[in-house]
């Protein structure tokens, strides 16, 4: 039995074998949660080396903070689209945000 990657793991759950409508909201998922990922190693505040009292917001927080917007509305709707279990099953999707949220909480 070959095994399954994440993206197509995700694409059959949500979609019970029609990729076609969902996949485009997978990779997007994906890409969010790469982006962010390597957001996340860089600086968020620069502070002045005379006076570090002054501090300012970097390019990367901003951007940290628009990405995460995103993301999380596509989570919203990949979460929507999983249908049955009410919330209550821990589906893949699930699984994945919350192995990805546990190691973000740790750093």
């Amino acid at each position: 039995m070959q095994k399954m990657d994440k993206k197509e793991e995700l694409i059959n759950y949500i979609c019970n074998g029609k990729k076609e409508l969902i996949e485009t909201l997978v990779d997007e998922f994906l890409f969010l949660d790469d982006k962010l990922q390597k957001l996340k190693r860089l600086p968020f505040i620069k502070f002045n080396p005379e006076n570090p009292y002054q501090q300012k917001i970097t390019p990367a927080a901003r951007q940290y903070k628009e990405l995460l917007q995103q993301y999380t509305n596509v989570y919203k709707i990949l979460s929507a689209s999983v249908e049955g279990d009410g919330g209550r099953q821990d589906s893949p999707l699930r699984t994945y945000y919350r192995e990805r949220t546990e190691r973000w909480n740790a750093n």
